[in-house]
């Protein structure tokens, strides 16, 4: 058996992470301590006590550390993450002008292939071992050869949820050369699924039929932002709904401002809901409703939406989903004269949003999201020993949710294959230089395109309070009415 650290790590041909706290996420939530997880080939060999392991077995010290399953954020924007942190003072509309209306339509499939590199890199590197791509600025297939290029190119796990928001879906969804990236592109690798993205807007054609017989066409899934405020409302649901095409493994992301009838008719059709806290919390979809989705039986994933506000980091998903649901409660028995002595939502549950959960929602359960014998290694060791936060750790689910963070991530594993280890990223040094290279040269790009005057703009919206927008995000004619802006 070989010791770590070693270059060979990488092409090891089995891994023991020994001595941990093992958080497996199986259907009991077992929790086994001073355990060992040993992973042979591709998958997941044996769990127990003193396992003994095979020949050239390369052994990680998982003592005092958190092992898991990867973490699975089901919708980010990652073609936008070379923009990181730009939008940090957006509203929702502020976000929709910027991409739909003004200069979304300035991304080359250089950049889009930019953002997504420097995403899937940096999701890995948090222990975030499924990423999908809500990868709504594919305005070409060569932006879309683009994105799944940089996707390809980082071993982690992936979906390609295809949209263009400068395009209808019934048009885009529809077209040759749709069709022919698809049959080039699509099905050839095993870490890399499809979706459809895109959203409906309400108008009473349902022009975005066309999109969901492509997709069924195609037997994949459609993922579509629902219950964001004034935007997708009850009438998106009804219309999908009444038309037939509310099928399970749909994703609903956001689902906040809805009615109890559209949360019942998730729940009936087998939909799941992605829930961007951090977002939902600061851009304005509205109040983060997993207190709501709890009620209605609506299954729960979790997701970060977009670097151009925040990163790629589920430990703050969990933990702003966490609080931003019990605060919640809290203030509802507040109102009601009430205290709350004992809290509905636990940490276990929230870690289980963040990884069985979200296998759950993408159809992959069976592969991944637990730690059982027999799945696909997608393996994450919480270990920090030169971390104060780090010891002791005596409830783990909650270590896991309000004590640890993406610098606590030691070693990852997808599909076997480790990626990261003792805190950095294997053989990656490479990578993240090409990744500041071509993400330098989208940000000149995007510099000269605005000029500097609207760059800095950009960062410092300010609306005068008496303004109206006319929503933005619509793909159709319809009308669905001025929002006013409120600035405080």
């Amino acid at each position: 058996m070989t010791s770590t650290p070693d270059a060979r790590i990488a092409d090891a041909p089995a891994v023991v992470l020994r001595g941990g706290t093992v958080l497996t996420m199986d259907a009991g939530r077992t929790v086994l301590t001073d355990a060992d997880v040993l992973v042979v080939g591709e998958r997941i060999e044996a769990i127990g006590h003193a396992l003994p392991v095979p020949e050239g077995t390369v052994e990680v010290d998982a003592r005092g550390g958190i092992v898991m399953p990867g973490m699975i954020d089901t919708h980010r924007h990652m073609w936008q993450t070379a923009m990181r942190g730009y939008g940090a003072d957006w509203t929702l509309t502020q976000y929709f002008v910027w991409y739909d209306l003004e200069w979304g339509k300035s991304f080359r499939p250089e950049d889009v292939y930019a953002g997504n590199l420097l995403s899937a890199i940096e999701a890995v590197d948090a222990g975030v071992t499924t990423s999908v791509d809500w990868s709504h600025g594919l305005q070409s297939t060569q932006h879309a050869d683009a994105a799944l290029d940089a996707l390809e190119e980082i071993p982690g796990r992936f979906v390609l949820a295809y949209g263009n928001i400068q395009q209808g879906p019934w048009e885009w969804s529809t077209s040759p050369e749709f069709q022919d990236f698809v049959r080039r592109r699509i099905g050839g690798n095993d870490l890399v699924g499809f979706q459809l993205a895109f959203d409906v807007t309400g108008d009473p054609t349902f022009p975005e039929r066309a999109a969901f017989e492509a997709a069924r066409e195609l037997g994949v899934n459609v993922t579509t932002h629902a219950g964001v405020w004034a935007i997708t409302k009850d009438e998106s649901i009804n219309l999908m709904y009444d038309n037939g095409f509310m099928t399970p493994g749909q994703i609903y992301v956001h689902s906040t401002t809805l009615s109890a009838d559209s949360y019942h008719k998730i729940a009936a059709s087998g939909g799941f809901a992605s829930v961007s806290t951090e977002s939902e919390s600061s851009a304005g979809q509205g109040y983060p409703p997993t207190w709501q989705l709890r009620k209605y039986g609506v299954p729960i994933s979790l997701s970060m939406d977009t670097s151009v506000w925040w990163s790629a980091d589920l430990f703050n998903a969990m933990r702003s989903t966490a609080n931003a649901d019990r605060v919640r409660v809290h203030m509802a028995a507040h109102e009601a004269g009430d205290t709350v002595v004992n809290h509905p939502l636990r940490a276990e549950t929230v870690v289980e949003w963040a990884t069985i959960g979200g296998a759950k929602a993408l159809g992959i359960a069976d592969k991944v999201g637990s730690i059982e014998v027999g799945k696909q290694a997608d393996i994450v060791l919480i270990k920090n020993d030169a971390s104060p936060a780090m010891f002791p750790v005596l409830n783990p689910y909650g270590h896991v949710v309000y004590q640890a963070g993406r610098g606590d991530v030691h070693t990852v594993l997808v599909n076997g294959t480790v990626l990261k280890h003792d805190g950095r990223l294997v053989g990656a040094a490479d990578k993240l230089e090409k990744a500041r290279e071509v993400v330098g040269q989208t940000v000149d790009h995007l510099q000269q395109a605005l000029g500097d005057e609207k760059w800095v703009n950009g960062m410092n919206p300010e609306l005068a309070p008496d303004e109206l927008f006319d929503n933005p995000y619509q793909y159709s004619d319809h009308e669905i009415g001025a929002v006013e802006a409120h600035d405080e």
